[in-house]
């Protein structure tokens, strides 16, 4: 049998096409293609930017972890008991759930010495595989939880009885119920005191099943056949309630979510795809066919796709479902990315549960192809289908036709059932593409809330997990998705296992191989203006002019919300006017001619731009020697012409107001002081120059000033002999004899400028005393190659030394160093170069020009150095 192809894969309805190729060249043209298809979607995919991001250790964070306990990832809320359950390995515990800090029971489960022993002797790791990881916490009624856990890869249940946080230590079999790997995905979810899992069956985990277990019932479970399960990954598992009220009395379903191995087509390696699959609770098995087994077992593909890159995101991680008053209105999220891990795409999709239900009740059937050759393994089902409809609920029709239950169902349709479980139809995502996507994230969680803002409207607020412990916090605005923030949950960077959202507390929890961590679902007395606020477009937020701070609408009294200023376009219009900076509260900055100098300007916003203001005029990244950097200006070599006023705006454009709108973060005045005077006779010391030049300036956020030091240096954050300055306060670069300073642009801000197969130049600036030398390493070892330094002396004790280095075309990964050495220290600079898939296009101009600039002005520079010296001893 010839392989299926990649192209016929991906032109099946609801995924993207690529052009057909002959069979003589598809092997390695479909993989071209495809390489192609990946790199165009890396380099030029949409791209999703947090407005604000929130570092671990400046938020009020509640966390839980207790010494040589790990692995809290399994979750669970419990509202009547205002709790929070947590399942660790060899413990269990129950938290407050206003504040996780608060331990109010624990429980060990620990695995006894023989299976233990068993466990080791099947090749497992005793100090990790073989302990017991508590996995399923599910509730059975107000007074018990129904746990479960690996034991050491023989899966055990027990009852947790909640009066005295105790387990009834009468384990029963776990197979079918947990999983036998700790590191193996599963899902579980209770249903009126039935379990619902979907895990392996056996210690190899060779056998998927999805089963129901009942005390009062005998095991029902899949097919075992991969065309029911083909090396399922299960990530989420839940019962949608049709109502009382629905007019053909049709069951309560349950629905699983999995990503699995293909089985409609065959490829050059496993092609996985993301399904939805369905059974009925009532379904009892069949009477003859399909005994002790799911009558109603349908499963169908889940379409998460960009259409206008012709890209498929085929491996689901996580699901939330968003249900309504009634489950027409139901929602469901889910989290994806590409089994192609290196594209660095995550994306958010959302279906609509009628068009899931639509695919279940509607859609074609899939029947397995008999001709060997045959590209496709599956195709629609074309001949006559049995009644009643195979897969479906009972329902009222049924009932008229005296079928109560599945055990009445004809054989025929059991038959039909077991033999075709696939649909054909995809469930289509609400706008046919992602409502989410996002570059070199791996989204792991999701949850989200419904918020009514105060426009009226409802918003669907959504809450993704990373894998580096990331939350990221997002919104759709009028199709337009807006990601508010991002918040460093997580103080190490590990993957976010379980993510809960508990309305009533406000909060969100999420669990972790280390911990678990308490979030309050916003930030918003953490904006200290009304432009801030409102540019946030974060529903649950709005500036309130009473008090002059932003709030939660959910805590403002019930009649001050129509004086709350709110605005989800992000129209900072509706703000009123405040009174910006004038000049007499520029903050003041003195340094020496020739020294360097930065000014501060703390930019909040990741959307906003930066624009420097210098006596009026804006700089540009083309600017003589001004190096406009993140989080401030640094003036390198200043010279007289460069002082007077300076002004750091922020500028940001908010597309839902189509507006750009500035502010005024901070002002300064720069000016010369002139270095001391040589001494006039033997022994006499000049004294140091006054550094305690103040000024009352305050920053437009609020921020009270501080005095100006001008004696603090500019640190390289690869020094080992550089001290810490404030990044807060304007400082200078001085020449001091006892010192040793690599001067911008260090080797990390210079990586830019050097692309594969091409040659490139590498140069270091160092200030020291006159025996200063300047040597360059590649991976460790001192470079041989010739090297072009200039060496200008600046007085009789103190040089500035400037070397070149440069290198053919980069072949393979490399770390360069330069290292200043002196007699009085050291100073070090590096960069890794990396060898990337990229084009020219890809490297940001503005990095690449100003490196560019810098190398084309080197000599401009070093005459400015020798100028500006000799200007201040008179000469």
């Amino acid at each position: 049998m010839h392989q299926y192809s990649l192209a016929d894969a991906m032109t099946d309805k609801g995924n993207f096409t690529v052009p057909k190729l002959s069979e003589s060249n598809m092997g390695f043209g479909v993989l071209g293609v495809f390489l192609g298809l990946l790199l165009e979607v890396s380099t030029h995919g949409p791209n999703a930017v947090p407005r604000t991001s929130w570092r671990h250790q400046d938020l009020d964070l509640m966390e839980f972890s207790e010494p040589g306990i790990f692995n809290y990832s399994t979750l669970l809320l419990s509202e009547k008991r205002d709790a929070l359950y947590v399942g660790a390995r060899e413990a269990i515990f129950e938290l407050s759930k206003k504040n996780v800090t608060v331990k109010n029971n624990k429980v060990e489960w620990t695995v006894a010495e023989n299976p233990m022993v068993m466990c080791t002797l099947k090749g497992k790791s005793k100090e990790k595989d073989c302990l017991n990881y508590i996995r399923v916490l599910q509730v059975v009624d107000d007074e018990r939880l129904y746990v479960c856990g690996t034991h050491a890869f023989q899966p055990q249940c027990d009852y947790l009885n909640l009066a005295d946080f105790s387990l009834d230590r009468q384990p029963e079999d776990g197979r079918g119920k947990c999983s036998f790997d700790p590191s193996q995905s599963f899902t579980t979810v209770m249903v009126d005191g039935e379990l619902y899992s979907g895990t392996a069956y056996n210690f190899l985990g060779s056998e998927p099943i999805m089963s129901r277990y009942s005390p009062s019932q005998s095991l029902l479970r899949t097919e075992y056949s991969t065309s029911w399960l083909n090396e399922p990954s299960f990530v989420f598992a839940d019962v949608i309630s049709e109502g009382s009220n629905r007019v053909d009395g049709e069951d309560d379903k349950i629905y699983y979510f999995f990503t699995e191995v293909s089985v409609e087509y065959e490829f050059f390696g496993k092609l996985l795809i993301p399904r939805v699959a369905r059974v009925c609770k009532g379904d009892l098995g069949g009477q003859r066919t399909l005994q002790k087994k799911w009558t109603s077992f349908l499963k169908a593909k889940l379409v998460c796709s960009m259409p206008e890159l012709n890209f498929v995101f085929n491996v689901v991680h996580d699901v939330f479902i968003l249900k309504g008053a009634d489950w027409k209105d139901t929602v469901i999220y889910g989290v994806f990315t590409s089994q192609w891990g290196n594209v660095g795409l995550s994306a958010v999709c959302a279906y609509n549960m009628t068009a899931v239900e639509d695919v279940f009740s509607k859609g074609k059937y899939m029947q397995k192809v008999t001709v060997e050759q045959s590209h496709t393994k599956w195709v629609r089902y074309n001949g006559i289908t049995p009644t009643p409809r195979p897969g479906a609920c009972i329902n009222n029709l049924m009932r008229q036709q005296n079928i109560s239950s599945s055990l009445h169902l004809p054989d025929k349709t059991l038959q039909f059932v077991k033999d075709h479980p696939l649909l054909e139809d995809p469930v289509l995502p609400i706008g046919n593409g992602p409502r989410l996507i996002t570059k070199d994230v791996n989204y792991t969680q999701i949850v989200v809330e419904r918020v009514r803002a105060l426009d009226g409207k409802i918003y669907d607020v959504m809450f993704t997990g990373t894998d580096k412990g990331i939350l990221h916090k997002s919104v759709v605005y009028e199709g337009e998705v807006h990601i508010v923030e991002e918040i460093q949950l997580l103080k190490n960077s590990e993957s976010i296992k379980n993510l809960l959202l508990s309305s009533e507390t406000r909060s969100l929890y999420a669990g972790s191989d280390s911990g678990v961590v308490q979030s309050p679902t916003a930030f918003c007395d953490r904006y200290r203006s009304c432009a801030d606020c409102v540019l946030a477009r974060d529903p649950y937020c709005a500036w309130d002019p009473h008090t002059a701070a932003c709030v939660n609408i959910l805590d403002a009294p019930s009649q001050r919300p129509r004086s709350l200023i709110q605005s989800l376009k992000g129209d900072a219009d509706k703000c009123p006017s405040a009174s910006g900076l004038s000049v007499k509260d520029y903050q003041r900055v003195k340094v020496k001619p020739g020294s360097s100098a930065e000014l501060p300007c703390l930019v909040r916003s990741n959307l906003a731009q930066v624009m420097w203001k210098s006596n009026g005029s804006v700089l540009t990244e083309a600017s003589r020697f001004h190096l406009i950097a993140e989080n401030g200006l640094l003036i390198y070599s200043v010279a007289p012409e460069d002082q007077g006023h300076y002004e750091c705006w922020s500028v940001e454009w908010a597309p839902a107001a189509g507006k750009n709108f500035s502010r005024l973060l901070a002002g300064y005045v720069l000016s010369l002081i002139p270095p001391p005077r040589a001494p006039q006779q033997a022994g006499h010391v000049t004294p140091p120059l006054n550094s305690q030049e103040t000024s009352s300036t305050q920053a437009a956020e609020g921020n009270a000033s501080s005095p100006v030091d001008t004696s603090s240096s500019l640190s390289s954050s690869s020094s080992s002999s550089s001290s810490t300055s404030s990044s807060t306060k304007p400082h200078s670069v001085e020449a001091r004899e006892a010192e040793v300073r690599l001067l911008p642009p260090l080797l990390k801000d210079q990586a830019w400028g050097v692309h594969a197969q091409e040659a490139f130049l590498l140069f270091c600036l160092a200030l020291g005393p006159s025996d200063l030398q300047i040597h360059w390493l590649i991976n460790g070892h001192i470079l041989d190659t010739p090297i072009m330094e200039h060496r200008l002396p600046l007085g009789q004790k103190e040089v500035l030394v400037s070397s070149w280095l440069r290198e053919g075309a980069l072949v393979k990964d490399a770390r360069y160093h330069c290292v200043a050495e002196a007699s009085t220290g050291s100073d070090t600079s590096e960069v890794d170069l990396r060898l990337t898939i990229g084009d020219e296009e890809s490297v940001p101009s503005r990095d690449l020009n100003q490196w560019r600039g810098a190398l084309t002005e080197h000599e401009q520079l070093l005459k400015r150095w020798a100028e500006a010296w000799e200007s201040c001893d008179g000469h």
